[in-house]
């Protein structure tokens, strides 16, 4: 498969989250968010870990008061992964969560009061040395904005995340990262497009409340797609109104369907008809489930007959042809074997982890001779 994407993503400054870094020539972070009752540390650090295991970069958690801030605390020394802490008005949230740990702070400067109180939040967060995202919404405009423009519109968005940039600009201070989310696909996309031509600070792209996981899932890859398609975009959330570990796997397979990531399985297999000679769908799902544990990048096709199979298979790590009396199998895209029917997943999974580990052997090879 080719390995390099067409892509040219747009420059920008690079800032890091804990360890992530987002932006630059960084690769493109996943995140989703928890929507567990942050003062329940041991749901909240349930779901975090299930979200790592996933494969989140990052992960969002709301402090919506200060309990919640110190439970916040107590969440970030039982996970790895970096945090970013959700808040809204109270300025004293962002000042304790900074001192407890925090990776990113999600505010907008202009909602939390005073000059004074942006000032403070700021200072802290440049002593940490903790980025702020600036997330607006077309949900939550300022009320003067709405009447301005009647209703929201993409310029609505970019000028209420330019009157918060134009907070910490005025504070001299640059790292942060911007998101300006809508539910409706064109005004988000548009006000994405206008927002880029205007910074240089890394853009956290989003299609918010989206909808339930098929939906969500369609209305966020065409919005999400369209800008990443233009090298817009520097991490992403896909908003479900589902399982947030849905959310990451959405996220992982869109970078993946664009090239932008490697991570996992990169399953190509045919719809099916009547011409399959095994169960390609009944298959697909099993492999999947079967598989979600493994993070090494491999392209495998599952082909129900030899219209396309030998073709696919030829450009994959792994592929299954259809075939009578035994399916074959292709290794490094060479014909390596056949496989009945009667143990089809069992034995193409076995086949499967064995070319995982084989790649894992040769990058750790690799690495022993550059060492």
């Amino acid at each position: 498969m080719h390995a390099q994407s067409p892509i040219v993503r747009r420059k920008s400054r690079q800032i890091h989250v804990g360890k992530v870094p987002v932006g630059g020539d960084a690769p493109i972070s996943v995140q989703s968010m928890t929507n567990t009752d942050t003062l329940d540390v041991a749901a909240t650090v349930a779901q975090i870990r299930q979200l790592e295991a996933a494969g989140a970069d990052i992960v969002r958690v709301s402090v919506p008061d200060m309990d919640a801030a110190e439970a916040f605390g107590r969440i970030k020394r039982e996970v790895e992964v970096p945090l970013v802490a959700d808040i809204h008005f109270d300025y004293k949230i962002a000042l304790r969560v900074a001192e407890l740990g925090v990776d990113c702070l999600r505010i907008n400067p202009g909602n939390i009061g005073r000059e004074e109180r942006v000032r403070a939040v700021v200072s802290a967060a440049r002593d940490n040395g903790i980025p702020i995202r600036i997330g607006v919404n077309a949900g939550s405009l300022e009320k003067d904005l709405q009447k301005k423009y009647g209703e929201p519109t993409p310029a609505a968005l970019v000028e209420s995340a330019m009157r918060h940039i134009d907070h910490l600009d005025h504070l001299d201070f640059q790292e942060y990262k911007v998101s300006v989310k809508a539910s409706d696909v064109f005004m988000a996309v548009a006000a994405y497009r206008q927002l880029a031509t205007r910074i240089e600070q890394p853009l956290h792209l989003g299609i918010t409340e989206a909808g339930g996981l098929r939906s969500g899932t369609v209305k966020s890859s065409i919005g999400l797609g369209m800008l990443l398609m233009d090298g817009i975009g520097d991490t992403i959330r896909v908003s479900l109104a589902a399982d947030p570990v849905e959310e990451i796997k959405v996220g992982f397979d869109m970078l993946k369907s664009l090239k932008l990531r490697a991570k996992g399985i990169n399953f190509i297999a045919c719809p099916s008809c009547s011409r399959q000679n095994f169960d390609v769908i009944g298959t697909m799902n099993a492999l999947e489930e079967r598989l979600e544990d493994v993070m090494t990048p491999l392209n495998v096709s599952v082909i129900g007959c030899v219209v396309n199979g030998p073709g696919e298979a030829k450009e994959t790590d792994v592929g299954l042809t259809g075939g009578s009396p035994a399916n074959l199998v292709y290794l490094d895209g060479k014909p390596a074997s056949k496989l009945r029917n009667d143990h089809l997943v069992d034995d193409l999974e076995r086949l499967i982890r064995d070319k995982v580990r084989e790649k894992q052997q040769a990058e750790q090879d690799v690495i022993a001779r550059d060492a």
